[in-house]
C-alpha cells in the first residue's frame, strides 16, 4: 500500500531492502504495542485457556490457564507489515499470504475446538489434512503456471525441481511436481506445529529460517546475484522478502510475550500458518531441499512423531520417552529453558549449513 502510493515520488521506496526493513519494524511495533491488550482480551474470552496434556511433563501443569491463539496476533502483524510495504501487484505476495491465511484459519478452527471442549483433541485429522492439501494444491499450481510463463524461463521450469550443490540440474517431473510441492507445504506446516510445545521453542527457529530464506529469495529474485551465484533465477520472487521481514518483526514481538513463563501460546493458528508460509516460500524459490536443511529442527520433530507412532503400532514399543522429541529430553530431566536454548543453537547451525548451499555449486 505504501509502496503503491510513495514509490513514484520517493526513489527509496523502490529498494527491496528498505521496504523489508520497514515491514520488520511495522510488524514488531504492532506486536509490542498491542500485544498486552490482545493477550488480556484472549484470556477473558478463553477462560481456562489452552488445555494441558495429561500425559505430558509434570512441569507443564503450572501453565494451565494460559491463553492460546497467539498466532492470530502474529498473523495480524505479518499481514499489516506485508500489505503496507509489499508490491501488491506481485502475484507471489498474494500466493504466500493466501497460504498463510488458509493455514491460519485451519489452525484457528483446531484451537477453537480445543478451547471450547477443553480437550487436547481439536478438529479431526482428516479434516485438517484435507484443508491443508487443498490450500497447498491451489498455491503450488499457480506458482507452476507463473514460472512456466516467466521471461527467459527454461521449458518446463515451473514443473521442475532444483537441487542444492548442482548449478544446472533441473529435474522436470511434470505435474507430479505439484504433489511434491503439496507434500513440502503440508509437511512443513505440520512440522512447525509439532515443534510448538515449549515456551519460545518454535518462534525463534521460525525467525531464523525466515531470515535465512529472506536472503535466499532476495538473491534468487535478483538476476545479477542469481547468475553470479549460479542459482536458478525466479522472476518476481524477491518480493516475498517483505513478508519474511514481517515474520521476523512479528516473531521478535511475539517472543517478548512468549518468553518463559509464556503469557500467551502461539497455538495451531500461528504454528500451522508459519510452517505453511515457509513451505510455500521454499517451493516458490525452488529451494525445497534447502528448507529441509535450514528447517532441519522442524523436520527432526516431525520425524520423531512418525517414528514413535510407527514403532508403537508395529512393535508395541516406543523409541522415545515421549514425542515430539523435545518432550523426550524433558522426560530425561532437561529443564524447559535448557531444551529451548539448545534447540535454538541447533536451528542456528542448520541455517548456516543451509546458506552454504548458495555458494557450493
Amino acid at each position: 500500500m505504501l509502496y503503491e502510493l510513495l514509490h513514484p515520488h520517493f526513489n527509496i521506496f523502490t529498494y527491496l531492502t528498505f521496504r523489508t526493513a520497514g515491514a520488520v519494524v511495522t510488524a514488531a511495533f504492532i506486536m509490542f504495542v498491542f500485544g498486552k491488550p490482545m493477550i488480556g482480551w484472549l484470556r477473558v474470552k478463553q477462560g481456562k485457556g489452552q488445555p494441558i496434556r495429561t500425559d505430558g511433563p509434570e512441569s507443564h501443569f503450572k501453565k494451565a490457564g494460559t491463553p492460546t491463539m497467539g498466532g492470530a496476533m502474529i498473523l495480524l502483524s505479518i499481514f499489516v507489515g506485508a500489505l503496507l510495504w509489499a508490491d501488491l501487484k506481485n502475484p507471489y505476495v498474494w500466493i504466500v499470504l493466501g497460504v498463510t491465511a488458509g493455514y491460519g484459519f485451519i489452525g484457528f478452527l483446531d484451537d477453537y475446538a480445543k478451547v471450547a471442549k477443553q480437550k487436547t483433541d481439536g478438529v479431526s485429522s482428516l479434516f485438517r489434512l484435507a484443508g491443508e492439501f487443498v490450500v497447498a494444491f491451489i498455491a503450488v499450481y499457480f506458482i507452476a503456471q507463473l514460472q512456466n510463463a516467466g521471461d527467459n524461463a527454461p521449458p518446463g521450469f515451473g514443473t521442475s525441481i532444483a537441487f542444492p550443490f548442482f548449478k544446472d540440474l533441473l529435474l522436470n517431473l511434470g505435474w507430479f511436481t505439484l504433489v511434491f510441492g503439496m507434500i513440502v507445504v503440508v509437511g512443513f506446516g505440520n512440522a512447525v506445529n509439532m515443534t510448538d510445545g515449549l515456551d519460545g521453542l518454535a518462534i525463534m527457529p521460525v525467525m531464523i529460517a525466515s531470515a535465512t530464506f529472506g536472503l535466499i529469495v532476495y538473491l534468487v529474485g535478483n538476476f545479477v546475484f542469481a547468475n553470479y551465484l549460479q542459482l536458478h533465477f525466479v522472476q518476481g520472487v524477491g518480493e516475498i522478502a517483505i513478508i519474511l521481514g514481517a515474520v521476523l518483526g512479528a516473531g521478535l514481538g511475539f517472543l517478548w510475550w512468549n518468553a518463559p513463563p509464556a503469557q500467551i501460546f502461539m497455538g495451531d493458528t500461528g504454528s500451522l500458518a508459519l510452517g505453511g508460509l515457509l513451505g510455500i516460500t521454499a517451493v516458490a524459490t525452488k529451494h525445497e531441499f534447502v528448507l529441509a536443511i535450514v528447517g532441519g529442527l522442524f523436520v527432526l520433530e516431525l520425524v520423531s512423531v512418525i517414528v514413535q507412532v510407527a514403532s508403537f503400532k508395529l512393535t508395541g514399543k516406543r523409541v522415545f520417552r515421549m514425542a515430539p522429541i523435545h518432550h523426550h529430553f524433558e522426560k530425561l530431566g532437561w529443564s524447559e529453558p535448557t531444551v529451548v536454548i539448545r534447540f535454538w543453537i541447533i536451528a542456528t547451525v542448520l541455517a548456516l549449513i543451509g546458506l552454504t548451499t548458495l555458494k557450493l555449486r
